[in-house]
């Protein structure tokens, strides 16, 4: 079996961190060699706006063909109602949706994981591949505030899936451009 290899996106840095060693970027990782789809973890202090848009975007994106996991670091007791309604507007629902806890069990079983904002809080696993995602966390801001980081989620997203192989599958209509 062949490994997985994940050129570079522009814009976002790649992260090879292991226990013993500090976090270089730019470093090209090999992902998982075991057959069935890549598995994403997307990790962010609270799960409750980032990481949720960013899985839901996945999850439709990928039509099944990638493996989706997200935790945080804190998690908070509800997804930013802010988050449901104006991922609600690009058709992608948080209905079933919930913040948890971010756990060794969840990052060991992820080919890549995609930090945004959680820090050193994060568990380092050998072998891993990790993004980290430069984005504001959209707690407590009003929808419209939310929205161009959603927008901004969707690119990251779109560009993890090239990056995977793995072609977009019909889900939310791209951002209307002026």
């Amino acid at each position: 079996m062949s490994a997985m290899v994940f050129p570079s996106v522009v814009g976002v840095r790649k992260i090879y961190r292991t226990a013993d060693r500090p976090a270089r970027y730019d470093e090209t990782m090999s992902g998982s060699s075991l057959p069935g789809p890549p598995t994403v973890l997307f990790v962010c202090v609270r799960n409750a706006g980032r990481s949720q848009m960013a899985a839901g975007f996945l999850r439709q994106l990928g039509g099944g063909r990638v493996a989706v996991r997200s935790a945080g670091s804190m998690p908070a007791d509800r997804i930013s109602p802010a988050v449901r309604e104006v991922m609600a507007e690009r058709g992608v629902h948080l209905d079933g949706a919930r913040p948890q806890a971010l756990s060794d069990d969840l990052a060991a079983g992820a080919d890549v994981v995609v930090t945004m904002g959680c820090g050193d809080a994060c568990p380092v696993f050998p072998g891993k591949r990790y993004l980290d995602w430069d984005l504001p966390d959209p707690a407590g801001l009003e929808a419209a505030d939310v929205r161009p980081i959603r927008d901004r989620i969707e690119v990251l997203v779109r560009g993890l899936l090239n990056e995977l192989g793995v072609p977009p599958a019909g889900g939310p209509a791209r951002p209307e451009r002026e």
